[in-house]
């Protein structure tokens, strides 16, 4: 009998349904060690030596596996092929150790694939390996450096902000990078502006001739930049009175290649975009996929993709799409990161000619959006260009000795759609893979041809503010900065949501004022440790030990010196951060009769909004004298559409999604995800 022991249960069903009797599959189901919460559990003093302990809840499984690995004659760890992975392998290799004395002859081994299919499987249980010390050493590492940040700085929290929080080494430069774009935002004044644009068509053109619209770009040479009405009117009025006639016409054809296969940030982006899938929920829908054999894995930053995986895409596409759409070569693309392992592969599906089937009836219609998504992305990066035609138009404007006004329109046609069929667009259809609508279709004109000027078209504009981060936006900041990796994504982002820093609004991620307080604490004290290239430097020598150029031990040295003595600094000196209250303008109900007598001054408080541990919430601005809380009901100043009488109010479900209820729950049950219709206002 040989035992196969890896970390998920539903990757242990998908190897059972094709390892034939010889194999029993067991899972960890996770970390069967991991260092205990209630202490540092990390010898500073000793080389940083980690106190793993075994993990409570995993005590039947760790049984199970000692069990089984007695009647055993070959044991194969085939946990996820990344630094976690090795790390549970690890785990799991010392406590069969414990278990299996040194007589009797077992053969541990460890194995790895990046796809859970019947020939990737019985490849890699032909070419068992040892386990690879310098990806654990790497996990260890990250683990802790991680645990030294968050248990020494947590305290300083505890202390000089508030009790209850918490900081992280990658979760707060995320934080720092919102609340920055908030400061951006806040600094930012409004500034007016005007676009001009004229609707013309060819004199010489017969009835039904093709209008088409040409915008002011300069005026006399320089750019036509008009920050005022007076000087738009004035524009304006020689645009009215002005000749038009077309200066030139720049046809050119144009290729445009096919995107990349998906790597975990560039998943996770377009999930967010097309589904407005938040980071954690296309990670748990991707982890079903690969577990049930359906995709490669999915934790990766790696473009490379398998020869044998190309050539099926090939073969797929000539089949069903035509031999024009199918590259004179296979199409390889290059790894951006640096860090990226080339063993590993893009996100891809593990057979190209499967259609998607699932046993899991948690994520049937999510797993099918994005298998889908995945299929034809890693199709469509095997096709020949979309072929167009694009074509500029410029136009000149002028009456007598006035100016000269200098106008363009830019337009372009679809020749051949080459990868965009497996999307099926054509026309002005916007992609479902993200893609803007295609430009206006222009009318065929000659240089120096006059036209006839029809409308006159100025438009009052505003300059508008950075925009906040959306989930895509800050993964995309991340990777580009170097910070985090495709496994930590989507917890950091989780993470900073649940311990109330950022919260959405309109899709968008916004600082609470406690994300504010804790950010200018942290960056205030530690502005080195929490700066942005200083982060991307320690995940770069955290990639350097996975690789075994640096000894982790060595590294753990260098940072944790300068950072022992800068905690002890802010310990004695750095003063205390206030989190801001929002005032409500109403006066506290309760203060009056709990707070007489108990101290000097004022006897009213004044109710504010706050945030806690589960969110913001009102209370009295004298607090801790004062204990007088109340729920915050976000009101949108609208009856409900219901039973008439009641407001509509914001609410939060138990898996922290914002929907809209009636103010008379129970009374009046009325509830929807989508906002009322402004015809039910009253």
């Amino acid at each position: 009998m040989n035992l196969i022991i890896v970390e998920s249960p539903t990757k242990a069903k998908t190897l059972s349904r094709f390892l034939g009797k010889d194999y029993s599959v067991i899972a960890t189901t996770g970390h069967i060690k991991d260092l205990p919460k209630s202490k540092l559990s990390v010898d500073v003093e000793h080389d940083f030596k980690p106190d793993y302990v075994l993990v409570e809840k995993r005590a039947k499984t760790i049984s199970e596996i000692k069990s089984e690995a007695q009647k055993a004659q070959n044991i194969f760890i085939a946990t996820d092929p990344d630094r976690e992975g090795e790390a549970i392998a690890s785990h799991v290799k010392e406590v069969i150790k414990e278990k299996i004395k040194t007589a009797d002859k077992k053969k541990i081994s460890r194995i790895t694939f990046h796809e859970i299919t019947k020939s990737a499987v019985e490849e890699a249980i032909a070419s068992p390996h040892e386990i690879d010390k310098n990806l654990v050493d790497a996990q260890i590492a990250r683990r802790v450096l991680d645990r030294l940040v968050g248990y020494k700085t947590s305290p300083l929290l505890w202390r000089k902000v508030r009790r209850g929080l918490s900081a992280g080494r990658v979760q707060t430069v995320a934080v720092r990078l919102i609340v920055e774009k908030e400061r951006e935002i806040e600094k930012f004044k409004t500034e007016e502006y005007w676009e001009i644009y004229v609707e013309v068509k060819s004199k010489k053109s017969e009835k039904g001739a093709t209008k088409f619209v040409v915008k002011l770009v300069k005026i006399d040479g320089k750019t036509a930049d008009i920050h005022d009405g007076k000087k738009a009117k004035e524009v304006t009025d020689g645009l009215e009175k002005s000749d038009y006639k077309v200066s030139d016409v720049i046809k050119k054809e144009v290729r445009k290649n096919p995107y990349p296969p998906f790597t975990t940030s560039t998943m996770t982006q377009a999930a967010a975009r097309m589904m407005g899938w938040s980071a954690k929920k296309t990670m748990s829908v991707a982890q079903s996929l690969y577990e049930e054999g359906l995709i490669t894995y999915h934790r990766t930053d790696s473009m490379n993709l398998s020869v044998i995986a190309v050539n099926q895409a090939r073969s797929y596409i000539e089949k069903n799409y035509g031999r024009e759409y199918v590259p004179e070569g296979p199409i390889f693309y290059k790894t951006k990161s640096k860090s990226a392992q080339e063993a590993h592969e893009a996100i891809r599906p593990t057979n190209v000619n499967s259609k998607f089937e699932t046993q899991n009836t948690k994520w049937i219609k999510e797993g099918e959006t994005l298998y889908n998504l995945i299929w034809k992305r890693f199709l469509s990066c095997q096709m020949t260009p979309s072929v167009y035609d694009e074509t500029k138009i410029k136009v000149d404007a002028k009456k007598d000795n006035g100016n000269l006004y200098e106008l363009s329109a830019s337009g372009q046609v679809m020749k051949f759609d080459g990868w965009r069929k497996v999307f099926g667009i054509t026309g002005s259809k916007k992609s479902e893979v993200g893609l803007e609508g295609e430009e206006a279709i222009l009318p065929e004109v000659e240089k120096g041809e006059e036209l006839e000027k029809l409308k006159v078209d100025p438009q009052k504009k505003f300059t508008q503010p950075p925009a906040r981060f959306s989930e895509a936006m800050l993964i995309k900041t991340l990777e580009k900065l170097g910070i985090g990796r495709p496994s930590t994504y989507a917890p950091t982002i989780s993470t900073i949501q649940v311990r109330q820093y950022v919260e959405k609004e309109e899709g968008k991620f916004k600082p609470t004022t406690v994300g504010f307080a804790v950010n200018d604490y942290l960056v205030g004290n530690f502005d080195k440790e929490f700066e942005y290239e200083f982060t991307a430097g320690m995940e770069k020598e955290l990639d350097d030990v996975a690789e075994g150029k640096l000894d982790w031990v060595k590294m753990m040295k260098e940072f944790y010196s300068p950072f022992e003595k800068k905690v002890e600094e802010a310990l004695k000196n750095s003063k205390r951060v206030k989190i801001e209250t929002e005032k409500l303008g109403r006066k506290c109900p309760e203060c009056e009769a709990c707070l007489k007598g108990k101290f000097e001054g004022p006897t009213d408080g004044e109710l504010v909004i706050r945030v806690g541990r589960f969110g913001k919430f009102i209370s009295c601005s004298l607090f801790p004298d004062c204990k007088y809380t109340e729920k915050l009901v976000e009101k949108i100043n609208m009856k409900c559409p219901e039973c008439k009488t009641g407001e509509v109010i914001i609410k939060k479900s138990k898996k922290g999604r914002k929907f809209f209820g009636c103010s008379r729950y129970p009374e009046c049950k009325w509830a929807s995800w989508t906002k009322p219709e402004l015809s039910d206002k009253k």
